[in-house]
């Protein structure tokens, strides 16, 4: 079993600042990829920011030059620091981890997701 919990969610006012963290547990051999996805009411999951274990970064257009994504390698953490939040990021925030457990087998792991609201 691999555990995903979050930490960072709130509310905020617009234009405001969040910061979100995310530490694995369990059956870990190795993380390739953490990242969040977000999921609005009465929309899909969406991706929001995704890392890779050497560092490269994916973003989700919207988030772009707002929002950055980091990791800790050494502490299977992933955080995600959130700038000029607007009320259209208002959210649940889920983690999410892929790589491989101790026996060679794959996961692919969620979290239970942190609320994001924003106010305008």
């Amino acid at each position: 079993q691999v555990q995903l919990v979050e930490s960072g969610g709130g509310l905020v006012q617009a234009g405001g600042s969040l910061r979100l963290s995310c530490t694995a547990s369990g059956n870990i051999f190795s993380i390739r990829t953490m990242g969040w996805y977000r999921q609005a009411p009465g929309r899909q999951r969406e991706l929001v920011a995704t890392i890779t274990s050497s560092g490269s970064t994916n973003y989700a257009d919207s988030v772009k030059a707002r929002f950055t994504v980091s990791r800790d390698n050494a502490k299977n953490t992933v955080y995600l620091q959130m700038n000029s939040l607007k009320s259209e990021d208002t959210a649940l925030y889920y983690c999410n981890a892929a790589g491989l457990r101790r026996n060679g087998l794959s996961f692919n792991a969620w979290g239970q997701g942190t609320q994001v609201t924003v106010s305008s």
